[in-house]
């Protein structure tokens, strides 16, 4: 995505003792968009949020918003609102105290505070909500009071750490969808921190993933997700995640071969590879089948609809070269296949292998 910088982190660090934290990191966040960092606990990610809302101080590096530095500023003059995992409701305040707590301090008048509190309530569905306190709110509730509080501060960045993992897997799915769409009709710019693959490929415009307190890459949920730029990327991004073949087992020593489970299907005459059917995860809409191969981790197919595959039985697998990520064996990274013409850009899907799968062999059990 591009468009004008509203958030640039430029070289900035921050460590304690030479240790954690952030380090040389360099980003812009444009205007208007929904930007995720995405990463494994201890990545740095939420230290990242805190360095930009001026809760942390960085130990080298700039920090500008609306192109103005605000490295050595405070919070309250960087023109922000955050939202957190616990809520931060106060818990003898009703949620439209709650609501109105942040204008009240700033001295805002009594119409437009009636008139914002008004619009928040419809805009998150909490009409009919306004007296009670947090107590008697559910959880997908409280967040949506949090996420009401930001809305009236009027602030045109927001700032989200971890807002879901509170919740249960249909909640999370549901104030997602009252995030992004908040997002989308103030035309905020969101800044938000999460471990989920599954929240930063669905809401985001670019994610940034972290690793070991350093941007691993930079992209477009389309664009981690077809081109990694590692091993690491490749194995993070996607459920199920790519499956990583050691090279030799494929003819090409000293390289590491990385393919998307829907990419995978069971061979239909001579296979590239075989292994042993150990699981099969019936999903619905498709079933996962988690084959163990002694040079292959995570290899798994997803197969359309129900698949009669059962565990122990062998499997010969297709794995087409037009698909196929070339990393390095020695540092991850991923590379160029001179040996491979993708006829155009890797990132759109060929056609599936129309040659008919075999059926599997009845089991001996």
């Amino acid at each position: 995505m591009t468009g004008t910088p509203y958030v640039t982190l430029e070289a900035v660090t921050r460590q304690w003792g030479g240790k954690g934290g952030v380090r040389d990191v360099s980003l812009a966040v444009p205007e208007g968009a929904f930007v995720s960092i995405l990463g494994p606990s201890g990545c740095g990610k939420s230290t990242l949020l805190r360095l930009i809302s001026g809760l942390e101080a960085p130990d080298a590096g700039c920090v500008r918003i609306a192109g103005r530095d605000m490295t050595a500023r405070p919070a309250s003059d960087r023109g922000l609102s955050m939202v957190f995992q616990s809520y931060a409701l106060f818990p003898h305040l009703s949620v439209r105290e709650n609501i109105l707590f942040g204008m009240r301090v700033r001295r805002v008048q009594r119409a437009e505070r009636e008139a914002k509190l008004a619009q928040a309530v419809a805009m998150l569905g909490l009409e009919g909500l306004e007296g009670r306190k947090p107590a008697a709110l559910s959880g997908g509730q409280r967040q949506r009071v949090a996420l009401a509080r930001a809305v009236v501060s009027g602030h045109p960045l927001c700032l989200m750490d971890e807002p879901l993992s509170n919740l249960d897997a249909k909640l999370r799915h549901s104030v997602r969808r009252d995030i992004k769409g908040l997002q989308r009709r103030l035309g905020l710019t969101v800044i938000y921190v999460t471990h989920d693959q599954t929240e930063a490929m669905s809401l985001s415009d670019q994610v940034v993933l972290m690793r070991d307190g350093a941007v691993e890459q930079v992209g477009s949920p389309r664009a981690l997700y077809a081109d990694p730029v590692s091993t690491f990327a490749a194995e993070f991004i996607g459920d199920p995640p790519m499956a990583i073949v050691e090279g030799a087992a494929l003819g090409r020593p000293g390289a590491l071969i990385g393919l998307r489970p829907e990419h995978l299907s069971p061979a239909a005459s001579v296979p590239d590879l075989a292994g042993i059917v150990c699981e099969v995860e019936y999903m619905g809409a498709a079933t996962h089948l988690i084959v163990d191969h002694p040079a292959a981790r995570g290899l798994i197919l997803s197969v359309p609809g129900h698949a009669d595959w059962r565990p122990g039985q062998r499997i010969g697998l297709h794995l087409p070269q037009e698909h196929r990520v070339l990393f390095d064996a020695q540092t991850g990274k991923a590379k160029k296949d001179p040996q491979q013409d993708y006829g155009g850009d890797r990132r759109q899907t060929a056609p599936r292998d129309s040659r008919k799968a075999p059926q599997p062999h009845p089991s001996t059990d």
